[in-house]
């Protein structure tokens, strides 16, 4: 029954989401999204489908084509891939079991804390964006290369699917605290296969309460960054456009990649764009965005 209540808010969770982005079209000007964005979506959302995660790799790749202005990268990022992270969680809320007041209680702490943390970031300066992503970046690095070294499930072998107290009130406060890092742009990915992993649950029940908790608490951060207007509309519906496709495939048809040789690449990624984004941070102002070659 839980199960069955989570599928039917994710997809009034959807609705309302796309009646935003559809009332805030007229404020962007050519908000057509190019091959390249839509190419983001595809490949980011992709390897997130396979537990990569898809934050860091879209801030690497905007970063690395001057894309989207630094300012906006934050909201871009959960608007543009929340869509296709609600494909995500539906197929795998449907697949994997997990005991469902763990599943529930998880997913309310995520979205509570994205909910708070997006007020604030909507309204940072760029500087503040930059420190922010940059500092970001760098835990994701340490988090892929620990990763890489330890293996996917951190030689770590529990079984439960479902937590108790003091432990399930543990993975409430951490979940509530990834959420809100997720308004800055850390993926909740790793961290909570970490954290499942470390309290002694199966790390494939990671899946539903991961891909649950992002696919709710992106759409109603959305909300806050679409009503602030930090996001660029063309890169949002890039990766939009492009990522449910790419989840599709990576579910149902790839399934699985030598995901250890993909995280070892992602690293140096992810370390680029974090190198790139504290130097502009703490460069000689005022800084340029004409460079860009995306206009919001």
């Amino acid at each position: 029954m839980t199960h069955t209540l989570l599928v039917v808010a994710l997809i009034l969770v959807a609705i309302v989401l796309i009646a935003a982005l559809i009332r805030a079209l007229p404020r962007h000007k050519n908000p057509a999204p190019t091959p390249l964005l839509t190419g983001i979506g595809f490949v980011t959302d992709f390897l997130d489908t396979l537990g990569i995660g898809s934050f860091a790799v879209t801030t690497s790749l905007f970063k690395f084509f001057r894309a989207v202005p630094d300012e906006r990268i934050p909201g871009t990022l959960n608007v543009g891939h929340a869509l296709p992270t609600v494909v995500e969680a539906l197929i795998y809320i449907v697949i994997v079991a997990v005991e469902p007041k763990t599943l529930l209680l998880l997913i309310v702490a995520a979205v509570a804390g994205a909910w708070l943390g997006a007020g604030f970031v909507a309204r940072w300066p760029r500087r503040y964006v930059q420190i922010g992503m940059g500092t970001a970046l760098l835990a994701a690095a340490v988090l892929f290369i620990l990763t890489g070294l330890k293996g996917s499930h951190f030689g770590l072998s529990g079984t439960a699917l479902g937590l108790d107290s003091p432990r399930l009130w543990i993975a409430v406060a951490i979940n509530f605290c990834l959420g809100a890092l997720m308004t800055v742009g850390i993926g909740l990915y790793a961290p909570c296969m970490i954290m499942v992993s470390l309290l002694g649950m199966n790390p494939v029940a990671a899946f539903p309460i991961m891909m649950g908790s992002c696919a709710f608490l992106m759409p109603i951060a959305s909300l806050r960054f679409i009503r602030f207007d930090a996001i660029s509309m063309r890169a949002v519906l890039g990766l939009t456009l492009g990522g449910i496709p790419g989840v599709l495939i990576a579910a149902y048809i790839v399934k699985s990649l030598p995901l250890n040789a993909v995280r070892w690449l992602v690293v140096v990624v992810v370390l680029y764009a974090a190198i790139v984004m504290l130097r502009s941070a703490f460069a000689p102002r005022p800084e340029e965005t004409t460079d860009y070659a995306y206009e919001a």
